[in-house]
């Protein structure tokens, strides 16, 4: 790009007044980025373009193409990486973005990995009210842009309670209106945890039932598996039945943060991958996210209790834990349940919940040491105060490895408090994949985090650096982009990200948060 002095052509004097001004007729722009290398999005190899921003779209893009326009804001991106803003599709943040404090619904967390879009409601824990949801957006304002889905919990509570039983047709009907009036107000898709109570009291069909509305209205499968060790059905057990629903619901299917938990289904990743190839060779689209860790985040009750103890919340727990011969059952389920995890010493404490009064940061094992009792009973003893947040680190390296390299696997954060990947997945992914042995390219690592998810979700005119598209930038520094959280300080913000354009508008500017709240709520545009 020429970039200097403006010459004044000659002048004449009019009306005797005094010599006219030349006036710069060029469009006005809002940004040109200049100087980096551009990666599209499309896994092409990257190119030193220009792009120029205007009114919250890439309005050029191309060879000295900001030669044509004149703006305030020129960005040197000299020795930097230019890329589509990186897609979320598996976050907990909806909270974050309803809050009252500026800084909350800025997303820092994900603002700083370079992600510009989140997905929430994941793990069929999405409020179905999204209308609502969408207003606050629009009144109050969030740094990144959200897209929604419904979640099953919600609408299943919403008629059966946490009851652990099977919808009757006016109960199945009432919940088919809830999903048809998500999908209707925008969502973009179903989700279900059906791990978690009360979902896992559901059965397959009735799941597919609501899957359908979903299927109508063009919508997706998002599915925490109900199952990815040796719980009920077994992780391939899990992954067939996700295939199942989505074969007879008529709708493509995304696994979340994809992983085989524990020793028993460790390369167990094999015959996953095989189940879902074969499904996709049938002509069912399967996709998955994965999060670079070896640790998932969870809780003691999830992670150790049997769900039928769960049914009723854990106030429905503790009345059972109150019976020595039901506290006595459970308690065995939990002693199998922490050697499914690969025993005491891999469940790391890293936060609390209700009135649970425990060491942060001891594992299991140590807090069995330091209250003299069974790594069990320190669990039910926390239990019957409240809850813990746990890292569970239960994962190998080689399934990691296994799912990473598939072209159907993209980064997702499974971001929540507590663990790291809220904070740090996908500069993690990058170290991972990129500059580690696995040896990804560039352009294939920013295609899974970015168009590849849009994609995925639906999202027109997002994940690509195309003209016309929304200007959803990241600008990151390739020798510094990294996390700095960890399991012990998980609230750090990571490192690398020089610039960041939410529609156009830029939220980190020389690796400062501007106070700007551009985001959008990205509403599914169906027919009702």
């Amino acid at each position: 790009m020429r970039f200097g002095l403006m010459v004044l052509a000659p002048v004449a004097l009019i009306g005797g007044v005094g010599p006219a001004i030349a006036h710069d007729t060029r469009p006005q722009a809002d940004a040109i980025i200049t100087g980096g290398m551009v990666y599209d999005g499309s896994a092409a190899e990257a190119q030193s373009v220009d792009i120029v921003v205007m009114d919250g779209l890439i309005v050029r893009i191309g060879s000295d193409a900001g030669d044509d326009y004149r703006s305030a804001q020129i960005i040197d991106a000299g020795g930097l990486i230019v890329a589509p803003g990186f897609i979320d599709p598996h976050t907990h943040a909806g909270s974050d973005l309803v809050a009252s404090e500026n800084s909350r619904r800025a997303n820092l967390p994900y603002l700083f990995q370079g992600v510009t879009t989140v997905v929430v409601g994941n793990d069929g824990r999405g409020s179905a009210n999204i209308a609502d949801l969408a207003s606050q957006v629009a009144e109050r304002g969030i740094g990144n842009n959200v897209a929604y889905l419904v979640g099953f919990s919600p609408v299943r509570e919403s008629v059966l309670a946490k009851d652990n039983r099977a919808p009757d047709t006016a109960e199945l009907a009432a919940m088919e209106t809830k999903v048809e009036t998500a999908m209707c107000e925008g969502a973009w898709g179903f989700s279900t945890g059906l791990y978690y109570v009360p979902q896992a009291y559901s059965q397959t069909s009735e799941v597919i039932a609501l899957a359908k509305i979903a299927a109508r209205h063009g919508g997706y499968y998002d599915t925490h598996l109900r199952d990815e060790s040796t719980y009920n059905i077994t992780v391939t057990g899990a992954v067939n039945e996700a295939i199942e629903i989505g074969r007879e619901a008529n709708l493509p299917v995304h696994i979340a943060h994809i992983k085989a938990l524990g020793p028993a289904v460790w390369g167990h990743s094999a015959k996953m991958i095989d189940a879902i190839e074969k499904a996709q060779a049938g002509g069912l689209r399967v996709t998955a996210d994965q999060y670079p860790w070896t640790a998932s985040g969870t809780r003691f009750s999830n992670a150790l209790v049997p769900r039928s103890a769960l049914e009723g919340g854990l106030d429905g727990l503790r009345q059972r834990l109150a019976d020595p011969a039901q506290k006595a059952a459970i308690r065995a389920k939990m002693i199998e349940a922490i050697a499914r995890r690969g025993g005491a010493e891999k469940l790391l404490v890293t936060g609390l919940l209700g009135n649970a009064d425990i060491p942060v940061g001891k594992t299991l094992a140590e807090l069995a040491v330091i209250q003299r009792v069974e790594p069990v009973d320190a669990a039910l003893a926390t239990l019957e105060m409240g809850d813990a947040r746990i890292a569970s680190f239960n994962m190998n390296p080689d399934d990691i490895s296994a799912f990473a390299k598939q072209d159907w696997v993209i980064t997702g954060s499974d971001g929540s408090n507590g663990h790291p990947r809220k904070y740090g997945s996908f500069p993690k992914a990058y170290q991972d994949l990129v500059q580690g042995e696995a040896g990804m390219s560039m352009a294939r690592f920013i295609q899974r985090s970015s168009s590849q998810a849009a994609e995925i979700i639906g999202l027109p005119n997002r994940g690509y650096l195309r003209e016309g598209y929304a200007a959803d930038i990241v600008i990151f520094d390739p020798d510094n982009f990294a996390p700095t959280a960890t399991y012990q300080s998980p609230r750090e913000l990571s490192n690398g990200v020089r610039h960041l354009f939410v529609n156009g508008v830029p939220v980190i500017r020389d690796g400062t948060y501007t106070k700007a709240l551009p985001g959008e709520a990205l509403l599914k545009d169906t027919e009702c």
